[in-house]
């Protein structure tokens, strides 16, 4: 690897041997999978693992080193910084920030634009995005129903600068992470934890600026801000109130039992009797002449079950917000049954199932009323439809339901309530202790991986994160992920498939300068972050600039730097990082709204990036 492999073919492209074909192949289908995902994207990692250790003979990867990732300082300090972020999360700092936000720029939209980016943008270097984000998502509602301004107008922003707030530090991101360990094995050089500080700066503010002028001129208002959920939804054709009449099919029946002979889409919202309002649960009420029924049923339907079941429209029903918040022994609103949105995790284990199978009215004891999915509201068979990744559900729900949702990793509650249990007295420690962290990394005294390890224990030891918290905190998903990816760029080397890709990059190029070459390095890096995994792109393409810039004299490190920044530029699509399906549901965003407005930030970052590059570090 110390020797170009392109000086040593003479300027020409090697052949192809068995061993890169197979290479090639392995990498193929595992970018076919990555951008499909019919399995989880970690498990399609522990896939390209076994298959390297059972191809041996042409992988170089045996058994040890290929179950090596799991051992590696990368994965291990990854885990380590899941658990720290949870201990800052569980705080509450940032919900604090964010309501002094509210109160202080609530008024003002173009401050209030610049206060949510910088929130977004200068703790994503310190602490995961992916928590920072959940935490604004409630709080953007509650801005946009200040200002009237669509929270379409600022979700998007806020995903984005969290993205580039990642490159303030070693430990933003789990892929600054993962580049450096493949830094220090190939070249003996990785990151210190303010690296790249510098460019990260500038990189920053250069999406601020952006979002600040054009950007936020490209911004659809998806959303119209209302105070009413059931008009924001669409909910006026769907949620209706009929009538039991006396000689009904229904009555004498439970909840559970009706329909259960008809194939209609029809679910029990509420039973309202005389001055009193049943909710969940229901299955086991029991129906009596005179109920006035609210149902969420489509057109089809209600007109099938008026015609088969012996009921009446009643007359001048209109269901609104307060209807669905009434209490069971008035007709007043109470704080105990709430009407809230509910966005899934993109890491939820709850992804691919359906509201069916999940049983998930009488699971979470909560009746889902609508679901959207970016620009589109489904109101009809959501029993069928398997839940995705940034899915937004409107349900009904107590509000002791609604405080296991906020408290569950697994959803984010759109609306801005203290129904979190947050840890405000413990606020300095976990300062403390983030800053303990990241300063003995920073000075030498201990590696990052040690001093992240002592954070864990140090979080836990003080009640930062109780013991329990512990595992739930760690996004498995990614550790495995690492662990499968990282014997994949051992493979690419021992076999010379990076070699040979950087060979036909520099023939493809011999007319270009090295500082050209560093831009499509970083812009070709940036592309396909968009459709797999940003620590899949890094394992892939490290390799190859590394041979790239040793072939034609340049410093190998700027390239690695290149690669790095720009897998954490996923621009262009809603499904390129995390944050980003976060709030294509809460956005109501259509999946070309983020090429519209990523497309030219995409660009601009493409020549700020690799202008930085070569002024901070040369090439």
């Amino acid at each position: 690897m110390e020797i170009a492999f392109l000086a040593r073919t003479g300027g020409e492209i090697p052949p192809l041997t068995t061993e890169i074909l197979l290479m090639f192949a392995i990498i193929g289908v595992a970018l076919l999978l990555f951008i499909s995902e019919p399995i989880p994207i970690d498990i399609i990692s522990i896939g390209i693992m076994f298959t390297l250790i059972v191809l041996e003979p042409w992988t170089g990867v045996d058994a040890a080193t290929g179950v090596g990732g799991f051992a590696s300082s990368a994965t291990v300090t990854v885990l380590a910084m899941f658990v720290i972020s949870e201990g800052i999360r569980r705080t509450g700092i940032v919900h604090i920030i964010g309501n002094q936000i509210a109160e202080r720029y609530g008024t003002n939209p173009y401050k209030q634009l610049l206060a949510v980016l910088g929130l977004s943008g200068g703790t994503a270097g310190f602490v995961n995005n992916t928590p920072v984000v959940a935490v604004m998502i409630p709080m953007i509602n509650t801005l946009s129903k200040k200002t009237g301004i669509s929270p379409s107008k600022l979700l998007m922003p806020v995903s984005y600068v969290a993205m580039l707030g990642g490159m303030l530090t070693l430990i933003g991101t789990s892929t600054n992470i993962l580049a450096s360990d493949v830094s220090g094995r190939l070249i003996d050089r990785p990151f210190s934890m303010f690296e790249f500080t510098q460019l990260g700066v500038i990189v920053l503010v250069t999406g601020v600026v952006y979002f600040a002028t054009v950007g936020r001129l490209l911004i659809p208002e998806r959303i119209e801000t209302s105070d009413e959920l059931v008009e924001e939804f669409e909910m006026a054709e769907y949620l209706t109130e009929v009538v039991v009449t006396e000689d009904s099919h229904l009555v004498g029946k439970t909840v559970r039992q009706c329909f259960s002979d008809i194939d209609v889409d029809a679910e029990f919202i509420q039973i309202i009797r005389g001055a009193q309002v049943f909710t969940e649960p229901l299955a086991k009420k029991e129906i009596h002449p005179g109920d006035i029924l609210v149902l969420r049923t489509d057109q089809e339907s209600l007109v099938t079950i008026i015609e088969t079941e012996g009921l009446e429209l009643a007359p001048d029903a209109e269901v609104t917000d307060e209807t669905l918040q009434a209490d069971e022994e008035s007709m007043e609103p109470r704080s105990e049954q709430q009407l809230v949105e509910i966005v899934i995790s993109p890491e939820a284990s709850i992804l691919g199932e359906t509201l069916e199978t999940l049983n998930f009215r009488e699971r979470y004891d909560a009746t889902v009323l609508a679901i959207r999915r970016g620009g589109g509201i489904i109101h009809a068979r959501m029993d069928k439809r398997r839940l995705r990744g940034g899915d937004t559900l409107l349900i009904q729900a107590s509000e002791e339901s609604v405080k296991r949702f906020a408290n569950d990793r697994e959803f984010i509650v759109a609306q801005q309530l203290a129904l979190q249990d947050f840890r405000y007295e413990r606020i300095p420690v976990a300062l403390g202790i983030i800053a303990a962290v990241v300063g003995l990394a920073a000075l030498d005294v201990l590696p990052i991986l040690v001093s992240a390890l002592g954070g864990i224990v140090a979080m836990v030891a003080t009640g930062c994160v109780k013991p329990t918290e512990v595992y739930p905190a760690v996004d498995w998903s990614v550790i495995f992920l690492l662990a499968g990816l990282i014997p994949l760029g051992v493979a690419m080397e021992e076999t010379l498939a990076a070699d040979w890709l950087a060979a036909v990059i520099l023939v493809a190029t011999a007319d270009a300068s090295p500082a050209l070459i560093l831009g499509l390095f970083y812009l070709f890096t940036a592309l396909i972050t968009n459709v797999v995994s940003n620590n899949a792109s890094v394992v892939l393409m490290i390799p190859v600039a590394i041979e790239a810039a040793q072939s034609i004299g340049a410093d190998p490190f700027t390239f690695v730097l290149a690669v790095t920044f720009g897998a954490s530029t996923a621009m262009l699509t809603p499904i390129g990082y995390q944050t980003n399906l976060m709030v294509y549901g809460p956005g109501g965003y259509k999946f070309t709204d983020f090429f519209r407005v990523g497309a030219p930030l995409q660009l601009i970052l493409a020549i700020v990036t690799t202008l930085g590059l070569l002024f901070i570090w040369g090439v």
